[in-house]
């Protein structure tokens, strides 16, 4: 059985899907931009602000679920620009405790609305 989780505390989504998927004892976040879900603008200071600000929405998404970055198992970090890595492998490392969750991090094309980074969580109770 499915929960679509959401809250006013990340950005709407821009799209058809949901902020998250709660199957049983896993929960399935979409990808968050580094958008303020006040303004639907995206957090002024360039990547890092944009990846701090992303993991304040996935932070606010696993509350409203119940969860903690504790919970989370794997992550997808989507860099626009692969030079961006280590400014964002550094805010990452912060987020987290050991163990770590396992994570791929891939340069794309583009993200949506221009974005610099979107990261998507797995986290499981």
């Amino acid at each position: 059985m499915k929960k679509v989780i959401a809250t006013t505390n990340a950005p709407a989504a821009i799209g058809p899907y949901s902020q998250a998927i709660q199957a049983g004892n896993l929960l399935f976040a979409s990808g968050q931009l580094g958008l303020d879900p006040a303004t639907g603008t995206f957090a002024e200071g360039g990547i890092e602000a944009q990846t701090r600000q992303a993991f304040q929405n996935v932070k606010a998404i696993l509350a409203e679920a119940g969860f903690e970055m504790t919970d989370v198992v794997k992550t997808t970090v989507y860099l626009a620009d692969m030079q961006d890595f280590a400014v964002v492998n550094e805010i990452y490392a912060a987020q987290f405790a050991a163990p770590f969750p396992s994570r791929s991090a891939v340069a794309v094309k583009t993200l949506p609305k221009g974005g610099l980074v979107e990261v998507e969580v797995i986290a499981a109770k």
